[in-house]
């Protein structure tokens, strides 16, 4: 028997189009929301508003400062650093487990993401590129069968793929991402894990220049 599909509330859709504004950069990270601009805007009361924002900071999109409103989130460079050795520690942990017992299902993966990849810059989609950057990290976590290291990475996906969206226009930035993912797709179907994980450090955790400057903009 096939269960009933419930449709979404307005508090599920409201967090939805927030969570949109704020990855895609429509949204500035540390800018300031209105409650009642936004049910303006989006056409519903201030309810749905009041319990998406809620959603959206336990989330940790959102921070709520006491006496003063409604913040999208913002990094400084200490915590920027903070969130770039969590991604390493979690995603080294990943590639090693899915390079151990499913490589070959990796290195698929990868490889339709990346030639996806190539097929958004060719269009010069920008917005479906990052969107593909984000789902070729995830395919560490799909591949290594560890739910509880995905569960971790969630907790902080968000903000990585609202920080991929504010850099994606830099010079270069794109033509050296791809050029990087591209390579480890192929590294990781020698098998070759030491080399894999150094190209994945070298990949994910950059902490100086444009970069860094940008993601933590607003802070």
């Amino acid at each position: 028997m096939k269960s009933i599909e419930r449709p979404k509330s307005l508090t599920e859709l409201v967090a939805e189009k927030l969570r949109e504004f704020i990855v895609s950069g429509e949204l500035g990270l540390g800018e300031q929301l209105s409650e009642a601009r936004i049910s303006k805007e989006l056409e519903v009361s201030r309810t749905p508003v009041r319990e998406a924002f809620n959603r959206l900071e336990i989330e940790g999109l959102l921070r709520v400062v006491p006496q003063s409103g409604t913040f999208v989130f913002s990094l400084s460079s200490e915590e920027l650093a903070e969130l770039c050795d969590a991604r390493v520690y979690l995603e080294t942990a990943a590639l090693e487990l899915c390079m151990q017992s499913n490589s070959e299902q990796l290195h698929k993966r990868l490889v339709t993401c990346v030639a996806n990849m190539e097929l958004a810059l060719s269009k010069n989609d920008i917005s479906g590129y990052l969107m593909l950057d984000a789902a070729f990290h995830q395919c560490l976590f799909d591949c290594c069968q560890n739910r509880f290291l995905n569960e971790a990475y969630q907790s902080f996906a968000q903000k990585m793929s609202a920080i991929r969206s504010r850099i994606g226009g830099l010079p270069d930035h794109l033509s050296k991402s791809f050029r990087e993912h591209t390579e480890f797709a192929e590294i990781v179907k020698t098998g070759n894990l030491e080399k894999a994980n150094e190209l994945l450090l070298f990949h994910i955790d950059r902490r100086e220049g444009s970069y860094w400057n940008t993601a933590t903009l607003g802070a």
